[in-house]
């Protein structure tokens, strides 16, 4: 079936099965590959992309459910510059290794800051719930989101902008 998928401020029209996972389409028919298929269960985050303002894990999205939403993925974050500060701030605290869970981190990072701005630990750990990570530990990820959220508060405080 052809359908239409908003992805990063992209219409595309592309042609999928039925029951092919969301995940799958962005990175073989789009050419997104920042995304991971990690446990396509639902369970690791890996594959995490933002449709229509919500995180989602983009393997348990069939591709025709996603016609029409709008999509952002680790690719479309580059244009909002509160990206960059959470990529940085997550290579300033070692909170990237193999870097496998990191575009799912960032995302899931990313829309926890859009919605809570000052979050706790707490926050951040109920945030991040669904994105595992077998390097790190998860210490110097939150660390790493903390300094974000310091960061981006700094920089609105300074600026007037984010």
């Amino acid at each position: 079936m052809k359908i239409n998928l908003n992805v990063n401020g992209s219409v595309k029209c592309v042609d999928v099965p039925p029951q092919k996972p969301l995940c799958d389409v962005i990175r073989e028919d789009l050419g997104l590959t920042g995304l991971k298929p990690g446990c396509r269960e639902g369970e690791c985050g890996a594959c995490t992309i933002i449709m229509d303002g919500k995180t989602v894990n983009s393997c348990l999205v069939p591709a025709l459910a996603a016609e029409n939403k709008e999509i952002i993925t680790i690719e479309g974050l580059d244009s909002f510059p509160e990206s960059k500060i959470i990529r940085r701030k997550f290579m300033e605290a070692g909170a990237v290794q193999c870097g496998y869970c990191i575009p799912g981190m960032v995302m899931s990072s990313y829309a926890l800051l859009k919605e809570n701005a000052n979050p706790d630990e707490g926050e951040i750990r109920e945030g991040l719930s669904g994105n595992l990570c077998r390097c790190t530990g998860y210490k110097k990820i939150i660390q790493a989101v903390r300094a974000s959220a310091e960061a981006l508060s700094e920089k609105d405080l300074k600026d007037g902008t984010v």
